[in-house]
């Protein structure tokens, strides 16, 4: 197919992405938990980070995809067996009928062919199996609760020989307390039905280019691939098997050629909730990618809690904020837990940002929401780019 015969628009582009990523959300049918479980199986993955200054963004990823989310529904699909941690491009929580499809990263580790942060200590990797054969579920800290913390990482050894054996799939994690890890055998944490046959090369890399074609609409070699290990020859085979046999297609945007699904192509008959605002986990599946987000959303965005603080410009912990199809804000933010304050420390419109009455509308409908998903009962806002913002904003909600 020649990259004459589809274009999109990027407006076209954008839509198709936030359809395919289910933002903003939309009613669905059946239990609240059945609705988290259904956005991990589509989404493929949810990011797992430690970061809580405001809900975490597990927790937050997902209740932009369920407005009846509640933080117990992943302990829940954990324990149900519906759910399991692993590695995506970085912690993640993923679905439990894509098991085998983590079984190549977690073969190559066991044979060395790629290679883990952490040392292997074979031994001690022996000796931490036996324990938990005989005890049952351990933690790390029943293990080394004086232990000394060594090497680069700081992380007493039989902590990293815990994560070996979790990376190379000896081990699962079958529940977290106060988010320590609680490690069993992987053979009584798997439901007994589960496939776990080695996907061979080429569904391997068909699998990864279908499942992220769903998720994000559109893609590239670089974005399919993104920050996984020794995969590119197999998706780049798989890329060039689905274009020569019709299962996917290349659209031109903006002259840059992506691949697509042509059935996906159909979500651009649907209609996107443009009026409502959803506010962002920065580690949300649509934005995890940045340089995506400025070439498709021309929003260029740093997570600015990684630099220092006389260095950064729009706050520590910066939420972008969605509205009317587009990346129109970003909102620095904390939930004050004891006080039960959700601070807004600075909220920063986008130049090109026009509509801010009704931008101003939407925001204080969605932040009522998102004031109670952060357990608070009030909000304070500090700060807003352009300062007249923040007039007019109090002077419809905050007063």
């Amino acid at each position: 197919m020649s990259l004459k015969e589809q274009s999109l628009s990027l407006k076209e582009a954008q839509k198709l992405v936030l359809l395919s990523q289910r933002l903003p959300s939309t009613k669905r049918i059946g239990s609240a938990q059945n609705a988290t479980l259904s956005a991990i199986e589509h989404l493929g993955y949810i990011q797992i980070d430690t970061i809580s200054v405001i809900e975490r963004a597990h927790h937050h990823t997902l209740y932009n995809r369920n407005p009846n989310y509640k933080a117990d529904h992943l302990s829940a699909l954990v324990a149900d067996k519906k759910v399991f941690e692993y590695w995506s491009h970085a912690a993640a929580f993923l679905p439990m009928t894509e098991y085998r499809f983590s079984l190549p990263r977690k073969t190559a580790i066991a044979s060395g062919k790629q290679k883990h942060w952490f040392k292997r200590d074979e031994k001690l990797m022996k000796a931490v199996v036996e324990r938990i054969k005989h005890e049952g579920p351990l933690m790390a800290k029943d293990f080394d609760k004086k232990g000394k913390k060594h090497g680069e990482w700081k992380t007493a050894p039989t902590k990293q020989a815990l994560e070996n054996l979790f990376m190379q799939g000896d081990l699962m994690i079958t529940k977290r307390i106060n988010f320590h890890k609680v490690y069993d055998l992987t053979e009584r944490v798997l439901p007994s039905d589960i496939n776990t046959v080695m996907p061979t090369e080429d569904e391997y890399g068909r699998f990864m280019v279908k499942k992220y074609l769903q998720t994000n609409g559109l893609g590239t070699l670089p974005e399919i691939t993104y920050l996984l290990k020794n995969v590119k020859p197999l998706v780049t085979n798989a890329l060039d098997t689905m274009l020569n046999t019709g299962e996917i297609e290349l659209v031109n945007v903006s002259n840059t050629a992506y691949y697509v699904l042509p059935e996906a192509l159909e979500l651009l008959n649907q209609p996107l909730a443009r009026k409502k605002l959803k506010i962002l986990s920065p580690f949300d599946n649509l934005l995890i990618q940045r340089k995506r987000m400025t070439d498709l959303f021309n929003f260029d965005y740093t997570l600015e809690c990684y630099v220092p603080q006389h260095k950064r410009k729009h706050g520590y912990f910066t939420l972008p904020i969605l509205w009317d199809g587009k990346l129109v804000a970003r909102m620095d933010s904390k939930a004050d837990r004891k006080e039960k304050v959700l601070h807004i420390h600075q909220l920063t419109l986008e130049p090109s940002l026009r509509k801010t009455e009704a931008f101003a509308d939407a925001l204080g409908k969605e932040l009522q929401s998102f004031m109670e998903f952060n357990v608070c009962n009030s909000i304070q806002l500090h700060r807003t780019i352009p300062s007249s913002f923040k007039f007019e904003f109090e002077h419809r909600f905050l007063n």
